[in-house]
């Protein structure tokens, strides 16, 4: 653990003055701390990159969160994102570095590669990271062509009624379930996807496209439960949709996120969970926030 903080800390203000997430300089400074980490922590990611396995999940336990300052109180308000490195932003992005490019999208939260996911007062029955409802099933931005590969959610405060929950699903458990005939229809590209109400003034943005595609023996599954769509506006809106990123040009970036960072190849917070997107390909998940009321 301590080992672990000496790597955050070269990134936060007091080893990276005037560094800001958003800026190159700092996720060039953060891959190169990366190969820092510990050797548990070097390898576990590499191995999930090379086979994600049956359940397509990876949890890694008891990473740091701050080094011996306080934590700072959980934000309320809509579209709150990290622009200043924190200990938290530091391990997961190292980490998510593992995986792929941190990437974000300029249309959501002002394109910050870290953002706070929290209940917000006023959006609880919101199908988004702003609402304490259940949020039902999906892959990251499924809507759009450059999503992520992979997901982190960091947990920073931890929920004290304990309401908070992960739900995954891996469509390699799925799909045995599945009949022939069931798969077949998955295939076909008649499924199109809304884009969710956190990605500001883009409309819509919904092609048709298959839930299954690739190898019909180990598909990639593309779904969000909560979002279908109406075929046909994809050709008009799809250039509203504009990846920001970090990485070296041609490159995508993974989102990270204070609560959310996503990684092509993305962290969240709900009770507080930071998310980071990294570009996923077997599974998709779900999470329940806690209640704004009960979040420190």
């Amino acid at each position: 653990m301590p080992a672990l903080v000496a790597v955050a800390e070269q990134l936060t203000p007091k080893g990276f003055a005037d560094g800001r997430i958003d800026d190159p300089r700092w996720l060039d400074a953060a891959r190169d701390a990366s190969v820092e980490l510990p050797r548990r922590l070097l390898a576990a990611p590499r191995a999930f990159r090379h086979d994600a396995g049956p359940d397509g999940v990876l949890l890694l336990r008891n990473l740091p969160v701050v080094a011996d300052e306080p934590l700072l109180p959980t934000p309320a308000v809509r579209g709150s994102v990290e622009r200043v490195p924190t200990v938290a932003a530091s391990v997961v992005t190292t980490a998510m570095l593992h995986l792929g490019e941190v990437i974000a999208f300029r249309n959501e939260k002002t394109g910050a590669l870290v953002q706070n996911v929290v209940p917000v007062p006023g959006s609880e029955a919101s199908q988004s990271n702003a609402g304490s409802v259940l949020l039902e099933l999906h892959n990251e931005n499924a809507f759009h062509d450059n999503r992520p590969d992979f997901v982190a959610l960091l947990c920073v405060w931890e929920d004290p009624a304990g309401n908070t929950k992960l739900c995954t699903s891996s469509i390699r458990r799925a799909l045995p379930l599945l009949s022939a005939q069931a798969r077949a229809v998955l295939r076909e590209p008649r499924f199109p996807t809304e884009p969710p109400p956190s990605l500001d003034t883009l409309g819509s943005v919904t092609p048709a496209h298959a839930v299954l595609n690739g190898d019909p023996k180990d598909p990639n599954v593309l779904v969000d439960f909560p979002a279908p769509g109406q075929p046909g506006r994809w050709s008009r809106r799809r250039s509203q949709v504009q990846p920001r990123t970090g990485a070296p040009s041609g490159q995508p970036d993974a989102g990270v996120g204070h609560s959310m960072a996503s990684a092509r190849r993305p962290a969240r917070y709900s009770a507080r969970i930071r998310r980071y997107r990294v570009r996923s390909r077997n599974g998709f998940s779900s999470t329940t926030p806690s209640n704004s009321d009960n979040n420190p």
